[in-house]
C-alpha cells in the first residue's frame, strides 16, 4: 500500500450493497494494510470491518461534515498517511459526497487509487433486461418539488435507459411525479439487491403509481425507465410553440417550456417564449 512520494493515498474502496460474500480479497487487503479508514457510517462500517476481523481507526465523512472532515482526511494524507474511503454500500463518490474528497486529492495532486466494488445502479441496470446500449444515471431526484420538477422536466425527452436511487418512503410521490412529467413508460423497480428479497417488478410508470402508491415497497430500491420514443422534431415555430404549450401542461413555466422546446427544435426560446406569453400561457 505505500507508494514511493512521501505524500500518502486516498483508495476508493467498494463495499457490498447487501451480500457480505461479495467484499473482495483485495478490499480487504486494503483496509487491513492502510493507516485510516473515512466511512459514511462508521457504525455500518464496524460491522464490515468485525466480519473480516479488521481493527483500523475510522473517522466519519458524510454528507453534513464534509468540508470540515475533508480537510482534515486531506492533511492526514497530505503528511503521508494512506486512507480508505468507503460508503454504506457500493462504490464511493457515486451519488456520494465522496465526490468531494476525491476531486480535492485530484486538486492536491494527492494519489487516488482504485479498489472496485459492487455498484447499485450497475448491477440494477444488468438484472432489469432493459436496453443498456446507452444509459444515463440520475440519481437521486431531489425533495425540494421545484428542484424534481424542473429535473424531470429536463429529461422527458430522454432517448437513453435512466436509472435513479430512490428512499422507499419517498417512492410513491416520486413514481407519482415521474408518471405525470414522463408519461407511461415501461419501467423496473429493483430492491433489496443481492439480498434474501431481492426482486425485479417489471410494470409501468402509471401502475407502479397506482399500485405502490401505500407504500408497501420496502428496502433499497433502483428504478429503471425507458428513454423516450423517438419523435418527429417539429418543423415550425407555431409547432416548437405547440411543444412548449404542452411541457406547461406538466407544471414547469413557460421560461423553462420556451427553453425546452428550443433545445429540441432550434428555434429561438425568446421567440417561442414571446407567443407563449402573447396568448396568455404563462
Amino acid at each position: 500500500m505505500q507508494t514511493d512520494n512521501k505524500t500518502g493515498t486516498l483508495y476508493i474502496v467498494g463495499t457490498p450493497i447487501g451480500n457480505l460474500g461479495d467484499f473482495s480479497p483485495r478490499a480487504i487487503e486494503a483496509l487491513e494494510n492502510c493507516d485510516f479508514i473515512a466511512a459514511e457510517d462508521t457504525r455500518v462500517t464496524l460491522k464490515l470491518l468485525n466480519r473480516f476481523e479488521i481493527k483500523k481507526p475510522m473517522v466519519s465523512y458524510h454528507e453534513h461534515n464534509r468540508t470540515q472532515r475533508g480537510s482534515q482526511i486531506i492533511n492526514r494524507i497530505a503528511a503521508g498517511e494512506n486512507c480508505c474511503l468507503v460508503t454504506d454500500a457500493g462504490m464511493p463518490a457515486v451519488s456520494d459526497p465522496g465526490e468531494d474528497l476525491v476531486r480535492l486529492c485530484h486538486e492536491m495532486n494527492i494519489p487516488v487509487a482504485s479498489v472496485p466494488g459492487p455498484c447499485a445502479f450497475v448491477t440494477a441496470l444488468a438484472l432489469s433486461g432493459m436496453s443498456a446500449k446507452r444509459f444515463t444515471f440520475e440519481g437521486f431526484l431531489s425533495v425540494n418539488k421545484v428542484s424534481r420538477r424542473e429535473h424531470l422536466a429536463q429529461i422527458q425527452n430522454e432517448k437513453r435507459t435512466m436509472c435513479f436511487y430512490e428512499a422507499p418512503h419517498k417512492l410513491p410521490a416520486t413514481l407519482k411525479d415521474m408518471a405525470q412529467a414522463l408519461g407511461d413508460r415501461k419501467i423496473a423497480i429493483v430492491r433489496e439487491i443481492t439480498k434474501i428479497h431481492e426482486q425485479v417488478i417489471h410494470t409501468t410508470l402509471c401502475k407502479a403509481a397506482e399500485e405502490y402508491a401505500d407504500g408497501q415497497l420496502k428496502g433499497e430500491i433502483v428504478i429503471i425507465i425507458e428513454g423516450a420514443p423517438e419523435e418527429e422534431t417539429p418543423s415550425t415555430l407555431e409547432e416548437a410553440v405547440e411543444f412548449a404549450a404542452k411541457q406547461l401542461q406538466k407544471g414547469i413555466s413557460a421560461s423553462e417550456a420556451a427553453k425546452l422546446a428550443a433545445k429540441a427544435t432550434g428555434f429561438k426560446k425568446g421567440d417561442i417564449y414571446k407567443i407563449l406569453i402573447d396568448r396568455g400561457e404563462d
